[in-house]
């Protein structure tokens, strides 16, 4: 695992465990507190890592929409060196279809289903890029689950 050294990502990866724990609001605070030190120019790493998580946290479907793009443009100036930094399994193309689903997700609480058709295409677009694991197999999981909501058909049906 990883070679950063600035403490960032044991941050973040604190506050993840805070709201994993129920402790929303503190995981919250201190999610946003980081976001301010890192800045919207920051590490690229940092910042998709944390609005991604972030975006879970907010209890407003326009405000996790907002952290979830925040997010994907983080990855858009992502490079698979930098992310290797911190494991040496990560490629940034993997992260694409979970960040994919969260804003199809997003659109589709919001009640804009067309965008989240879209985004949702992109998330299956960008499967192959999973490995065959139960975090590829989760994420496969939760693009049919959208899929079928979407459809309006019962996603848990034949499961």
């Amino acid at each position: 695992m990883g070679r950063d050294t600035d403490g960032t990502m044991a941050g973040i990866a604190e506050a993840v465990g805070w709201g994993q724990a129920g402790r929303t609001e503190a995981a919250r605070e201190r999610l946003t507190e980081l976001w301010e030190r890192i800045g919207p120019t920051g590490d690229p790493f940092h910042r998709c890592t944390l609005a991604h998580y972030l975006a879970d946290l907010q209890d407003d479907p326009a405000e996790e929409l907002r952290w979830d793009l925040r997010a994907l443009e983080a990855a858009d100036t992502l490079t698979d060196e930098r992310v290797q930094r911190h494991d040496s399994s990560f490629q940034v193309a993997a992260f694409r279809p979970s960040l994919q689903l969260n804003l199809a997700e997003d659109y589709r609480k919001l009640g804009r289903p067309d965008r989240a058709r879209e985004h949702l295409t992109l998330a299956r677009d960008a499967l192959p890029a999973l490995g065959d694991d139960p975090y590829g197999q989760m994420i496969r999981d939760g693009v049919e689950r959208l899929a079928a909501l979407l459809a309006g058909t019962d996603p848990t049906v034949g499961t």
